[in-house]
């Protein structure tokens, strides 16, 4: 999983692809009722947690507001995957804190991975908050308010083994109206020795495929052209009807997602290198509205670290596993998260990594040099013997290294005509459009009259960077 302070090389990835602290909130009128402010932090199961969140605050007199000076509760989505990310959250909440001297009766709260790593540490030991919610917990959260009102602290960070949060429909908080991420699952089995995921977020289950059916089709229905199907390790999905007639995996369930209509675009993070099975593949070669990109996370490229990782494959394994998807999906674009400066990385095993970089021909990595979290397998059992000033020597090399595969990859594009979504204005300047293509790409292209985000265009690539296309309309859709 991406965090806020890893090094991003191209294109954000779909599951991480928001801003790191972004303000969320959706258009509502909020005359007369009490305004809340949130901000999230992390992976895109965190801005996706906070739709729920949102949701579940308009259900009980809560409205939306850009300006935390205005607010009445404040709260924050946190990521604990890396110490930095959890040291921005505690800055941000000694903001809000000052907030609240000139404003006692303001609440703030503390949702997410690091609300229940930090529980009682928050509440009692730095007092820098009101209520504590864990992720399982956000159905507790009006019961919480109450009692905060009452002047007790609020904390429930109970994990569950059911709660899929299925029958809450999300509140496109910030929406451009024409991307939309499906949480499709929850938790991990996984128990990588770095991660704090499993502990945070609690053991895997799925959401049944029937809601998930009904999010997206209601979604396309509502103008959205684009879905992200999202969970920790999606290859893992399973669920299985309560008669126990059906039984529907990740691949099929991708299927049925597709078959909604043509024109809703799919795409799913983040898969599994152990658990992207050949049906996944063949799924995403027979419709062509789901996109072939596929963020595949190798972590390191050597054998004997992937094995301290406890990934459960080895450099071979996952090889394989990419020659498969250049197989069957030849213009696939793949993406990694990578870390280095792990538990007694050598030199050796470090330009392991650097050359899986260059084999795989990453469109794009997620880079970041290892951080320590407490309670993790690694933390107990390994040794963090890694100098600092190496792992960042090391982080550099392999940022260069995917610079120049990024550049090398993109050019690759030049000439070639893609099918376009268009998502809004470009940040480069409001004459132009920018839309990915099925690679997960970024192409920015000059605008033409009647078109609109949602629509799409055929676009050829004039040029190229490491971390963008450039390009012009050939055709309209």
């Amino acid at each position: 999983m991406y965090d806020e302070n890893a090094t991003l090389l191209g294109l954000k990835k779909d599951i991480n692809e928001a801003k790191q602290g972004e303000v969320l909130y959706f258009n509502t009128p909020t005359s007369g009722l009490r305004k809340f402010y949130i901000e999230s932090y992390g992976c895109a199961m965190n801005f996706s947690d906070s739709e729920i969140v949102a949701s579940i605050l308009a259900e009980h007199g809560y409205g939306p507001t850009r300006e935390m000076e205005s607010a009445d509760l404040i709260l924050v989505n946190t990521c604990s995957i890396r110490e930095k990310a959890e040291d921005t959250v505690r800055n941000r909440l000694r903001v809000f804190n000052s907030l609240k001297k000139k404003k006692p009766a303001l609440m703030i709260g503390v949702l997410g991975c690091m609300a229940e790593r930090l529980k009682s540490k928050l509440l009692e030991q730095e007092k820098l908050v009101d209520i504590v919610v864990g992720p399982d917990a956000y159905r507790d959260l009006p019961n919480l308010l109450a009692k905060a009102d009452d002047g007790e602290k609020g904390i429930n960070v109970l994990l569950s083994r059911e709660e899929t949060y299925a029958d809450i429909s999300p509140l496109r908080l910030d929406s451009n109206g024409v991307v939309a991420y499906i949480s499709i699952m929850r938790g991990c089995d996984n128990m990588c020795s770095f991660c704090v995921v499993p502990f945070t977020r609690g053991r895997e289950r799925s959401r049944d495929t029937y809601s998930i059916i009904a999010e997206a089709t209601d979604l396309y229905e509502r103008g959205f052209r684009e879905v992200t199907l999202l969970g920790q390790n999606v290859d893992s999905y399973k669920w299985t009807s309560p008669d126990g007639a059906e039984r529907v995996n990740f691949a099929q369930l991708l299927e049925k997602v597709a078959l909604i209509h043509p024109n809703l675009r799919v795409r799913f993070s983040t898969s599994h290198p152990k658990d992207i099975t050949d049906e996944v593949l063949y799924t995403i070669s027979k419709y062509e509205n789901i996109c072939n990109y596929i963020h595949l996370p190798v972590q390191s490229g050597n054998s004997r670290i992937l094995s301290l990782m406890n990934r459960t494959y080895d450099r071979d394994w996952y090889m394989q596993r990419v020659e498969s998807i250049y197989r069957i999906i030849p213009d696939c674009a793949i993406s990694s998260d990578i870390i280095t400066g792990f538990c007694s990385e050598t030199e050796d095993e470090h330009q392991d990594t650097l050359s899986m970089i260059i084999w795989a021909k990453y469109s794009m990595s997620y880079m970041f040099f290892y951080s320590e979290r407490p309670g993790t397998p690694a933390a107990k059992k390994l040794v963090d013997d890694i100098p600092e000033e190496i792992k960042k020597r090391r982080l550099q090399e392999i940022v260069d290294a995917q610079v120049h595969m990024s550049l090398d990859v993109n050019l690759l594009d030049v000439g070639k005509i893609f099918k376009v979504l268009i998502e809004g204005d470009s940040k480069r300047s409001e004459m132009e459009f920018k839309g990915r293509n099925g690679q997960n790409k970024m192409i920015n292209f000059p605008k033409k009259e009647n078109l609109k985000p949602g629509d799409y265009v055929m676009v050829r690539v004039t040029s190229a960077t490491s971390g963008s296309l450039k390009g012009e309309i050939t055709d309209i859709l």
